[in-house]
């Protein structure tokens, strides 16, 4: 999900971290979502996507059994994606449970001003049980330093920054979405987010960022059947619905 579409680092290890007993594992091991119908059966299956993805048939999206999708609203202080009201909407018309994300930017400003920006451009939420809460997205810096020039400790306020107001101006804490090894760098292994923030695993699962004993979503590969990067809901429709419902 970066806000450049090169260098994903983790695409290819996905496999291998896989958490053993997942029905998915199947169809990615064999090439694709389309190796078995059992498959589609038992996973709730999503995507997200950015401006990167122009002119999306949200109705062939659906019809090909994506259920959930995230849709990028912003980024730093001053990017709103072009794409956005035409992806929240269209997912939404066509029966998908949807919800925005925000790409941070720790190094240009506090996770305040980035919460508020984020919530003012697309990334609120309703109690109707089709919209998910917003997630902010910590991954490497798109250029130079990976922790966007950061201690452990001073990203770690400004995760708790971001966290704390837009749960203030929404009545839901975030999504985390992010990678078990930037999580480790960046962060120092902080544990303390798992007790209020549901967790977007990119990548490999094993072993998860510190603090959480499973996933709320996982980000398995960057394309296959849906436009954009792929992912799995960690539970059934109801619980899907239940998720997006509750404050």
């Amino acid at each position: 999900m970066r806000s450049v579409r090169v260098g994903w680092r983790w695409a290819a290890r996905v496999v291998g971290g896989a958490i053993a007993g997942c029905l998915l594992v199947a169809a990615v091991v064999t090439g694709g979502l389309g190796a078995g119908p059992a498959v589609a059966e038992v996973s709730v299956l999503g995507l997200d996507v950015s401006g990167h993805q122009a002119g999306i048939d949200w109705a062939a999206v659906r019809s090909g059994g994506a259920q959930f999708a995230y849709v990028k609203a912003s980024e730093g202080m001053g990017f709103v994606n072009p794409q956005f009201a035409s992806q929240y909407n269209g997912s939404y018309q066509a029966g998908l449970i949807r919800g925005a994300y925000h790409f941070a930017r720790p190094d240009i400003s506090s996770g305040a001003a980035q919460a508020t920006f984020f919530t003012a451009h697309g990334g609120g939420w309703s109690a109707d049980g089709r919209t998910l809460p917003g997630a902010v997205d910590l991954e490497p810096a798109p250029r130079g330093a990976e922790c966007y020039g950061l201690s452990p400790s001073a990203m770690v306020a400004w995760i708790a920054d971001f966290a704390a107001t837009y749960h203030g101006l929404t009545s839901r804490w975030p999504v985390i979405y992010t990678t078990s090894r930037w999580w480790a760098a960046c962060t120092g292994g902080y544990g303390g987010f798992a007790s209020q923030d549901p967790l977007w695993i990119a990548g490999a699962t094993s072993p998860l960022p510190a603090g959480w004993g499973t996933y709320t979503a996982w980000q398995y590969a960057q394309g296959g059947t849906f436009p954009g990067d792929q992912d799995i809901f960690n539970g059934s429709r109801a619980m899907l619905r239940r998720f997006a419902a509750r404050a």
